[in-house]
């Protein structure tokens, strides 16, 4: 079939305003199919990321925004006192939004000699000296960064909260670098909080073996007769329970991606239908000429599958550019997800584009199969 390859182009290329349209089509269908899929991509890669690190976090009992969960402080050395225990790291948390958004702004304020045994990034700029010896400090994550226009030595401000930037950090987890890590006391003390001695969450990363679940309930005992009871989750489970409707969303989402599937099998479909329409007394030259019927299948067919990848290529590339770009992100309840533009979600684009490719031109490639000699010769 390589041989044909040149004829194929040039038969495309003949309508070529049909041919771009349906290309162009195609494009935007599979740019959409890639924006749905990456944000799957990174709600999948939050869960396994957060299964795989073994940490635990203390809540509240039956609160759900950070801005409502208070614990005292005091839990971490009665959390830590437990066997199977790492590390004990309290957490207040500021957000600008609890609801479901494309734009929140999360801080987290740790104490600075625990940051960097609680998380693993790396500074791509600036100096964590800088950032540990001055209280209204922070490093703030690239994609923030990138969306907000933040340079190391800016002043970010968020309604009363202002800090100094004092370094941009990089990881491996998108999601990470969507939050703002500053001082715990610096944001315990900033202007109308005055929660000092509280705290919105305990982190508690376990020894390698300890049984996540079974450790959950035992911390939740210890702390039960405590002034504030808790509700202790695994983090990723904690992180679900978080991003729960937001989850429904991108769940529901995925019917958004099979509908812009189907557009590109009718589009497809229907440019291939019109090309041989208009080419049936060309199909039959060809039978005359030698040519079999599988031989004309083979080529309607191979022409749909280039109209359906060309599109997809397009749409693939311009969605993973993007979305490389903007480092998108949507959160919830101070939990983000990072759109993740992955190698694996534009393969999966492409073979999709392919697939549709495949089964539009079906139709029309055995209408053309099938064309009678003499009848298509009369024809005008």
């Amino acid at each position: 079939m390589f041989k044909f390859f040149p004829y194929i182009f040039k038969t495309l290329w003949r309508h070529r305003s049909r041919t771009i349209l349906t290309v162009s089509g195609s494009a935007v269908a599979l740019f959409v199919f890639c924006f749905v899929g990456a944000i799957q991509e990174g709600m999948n890669d939050l869960q396994r990321r957060q299964a795989a690190k073994g940490s635990l976090v203390a809540f509240q009992a039956n609160k759900f925004c950070p801005a409502t969960s208070h614990l005292p402080q005091d839990y971490e050395l009665k959390i830590a006192k437990l066997d199977g225990v790492q590390e004990v790291v309290p957490v207040q948390v500021f957000t600008n939004n609890c609801r479901a958004s494309l734009d929140v702004v999360v801080f987290y304020g740790v104490p600075p000699e625990k940051l960097r045994r609680a998380r693993d990034f790396e500074l791509l700029s600036g100096s964590w000296t800088e950032f540990e010896d001055h209280q209204d400090a922070a490093v703030v994550g690239q994609a923030v960064a990138s969306r907000r226009g933040i340079k190391v030595g800016d002043k970010f401000s968020i309604g009363a909260l202002s800090v100094n930037v004092a370094g941009i950090y990089t990881s491996d987890d998108p999601a990470e670098e969507n939050y703002i890590y500053s001082h715990l006391e610096f944001l315990q003390r900033s202007e109308g909080m005055n929660l000092v001695g509280t705290v919105t969450q305990i982190e508690v990363l376990l020894l390698e073996g300890v049984d996540p679940i079974t450790k959950c309930l035992e911390i939740d005992a210890v702390l039960q007769g405590s002034s504030v009871e808790t509700n202790t989750r695994p983090k990723g489970v904690f992180q679900a329970k978080a991003l729960g409707d937001l989850t429904q969303l991108i769940g529901m989402a995925h019917y958004l991606g099979y509908a812009c599937v189907g557009l590109v099998l009718a589009l497809v479909a229907t440019t291939t239908i019109m090309s041989v329409e208009d080419r049936i007394q060309e199909h039959a030259v060809l039978q005359t000429l030698g040519f079999s019927g599988s031989r004309v299948f083979r080529l309607v067919m191979t022409e749909s599958i280039l109209l359906s990848i060309a599109g997809g290529i397009v749409g693939v590339s311009a969605a993973m550019l993007m979305l490389k770009l903007s480092s998108l992100s949507v959160g919830a309840e101070a939990v983000t997800i990072a759109f993740t533009p992955s190698f694996r979600l534009g393969v999966v684009g492409v073979i999709v584009a392919s697939i549709a490719g495949l089964l539009a031109g079906i139709a029309p490639a055995w209408y053309a199969a099938r064309t009678e000699i003499v009848p298509a010769l009369r024809k005008a």
